[in-house]
């Protein structure tokens, strides 16, 4: 985005923290009308905030006041949401808790990823931030305040959240999976190397497998969990390329006696 602005003659301001004095003063000299925010990782101090006329606005990725906080999408597919959206909303000091000019809506599909879901919500988002806009501008935009109850809290996701735990149920694994990807990515671990896998596929129908063992056939490979197995699609050894978990296990010395931690 800084560089489509610099090709066309927009100043771009790049401060490591909002509450920079330099940068005040410029955003003060620019005197903008309103500010529109998406994905900003920082809060912004009520020094900034009062400088436009109308303030700051801010695209964020779930139905407010569900899921406050840096990760929305990730948390929403981690505990099985059926439905999430985007809200833009008026930026104030706390956490994600302005008034909500308006939202739209997204299903959440058994088989989402965090990046599939985010990619469909970044366009709708974006229609809905531009809305938001030429409402405000033209003086029709209406701000609700968010309701007391429904709160949740979405902190960032780390690595280690990434890490499968294998005795879980197993529609917690399909969910930590997607949730994770693409990143920071769903890992576990195998003869001391981190390998990544894709997301996985619970199967009813699987061989009956302890928490953690692997089982491989010619035409799948499962691993065991608190509940039943789940199929592996793709796998990442140390050093390698993401391959067919089926391609991996063909390339073991043996398919038996292996377990993931």
């Amino acid at each position: 985005m800084a560089a489509w602005a610099d090709e066309r003659g927009i100043e771009v301001l790049t401060p490591q923290k909002p509450r920079e004095p330099e940068f005040l003063d410029r955003l003060r000299e620019l005197a903008p009308d309103c500010v529109p925010v998406v994905a900003y990782g920082a809060l912004v101090p009520a020094a900034a905030l009062e400088i436009p006329r109308h303030g700051w606005i801010n695209l964020h990725f779930s139905l407010l006041p569900a899921w406050r906080g840096a990760a929305p999408v990730q948390h929403a597919v981690l505990h099985g949401d059926a439905v999430t959206g985007a809200s833009v909303f008026q930026l104030e000091t706390g956490l994600d808790t302005g008034p909500v000019f308006g939202t739209v809506t997204e299903p959440i599909a058994d088989t989402d990823t965090s990046g599939a879901l985010l990619g469909r919500l970044s366009e709708s988002g974006a229609v809905l931030l531009t809305q938001v806009l030429h409402a405000i501008a033209s003086g029709d935009a209406v701000a609700v305040p968010q309701p007391d109850d429904g709160i949740s809290l979405a902190p960032k996701i780390t690595r280690e959240d990434g890490r499968i735990r294998w005795g879980d149920p197993a529609f917690a694994v399909d969910r930590r999976v997607r949730a994770v990807t693409p990143a920071p990515g769903a890992w576990t671990m195998w003869n001391d190397d981190r390998v990544r896998l894709a997301p996985v596929v619970p199967d009813p129908a699987g061989p009956e497998l302890e928490p953690g063992r692997v089982h491989a056939e010619k035409h799948g490979v499962w691993v065991g969990t608190a509940t039943e197995p789940v199929r592996l699609s793709r796998i990442q050894p140390p050093g390698k390329a993401l391959m067919d978990a089926e391609a991996w296990a063909r390339g073991l010395q043996q398919s038996d006696g292996i377990w993931f931690e």
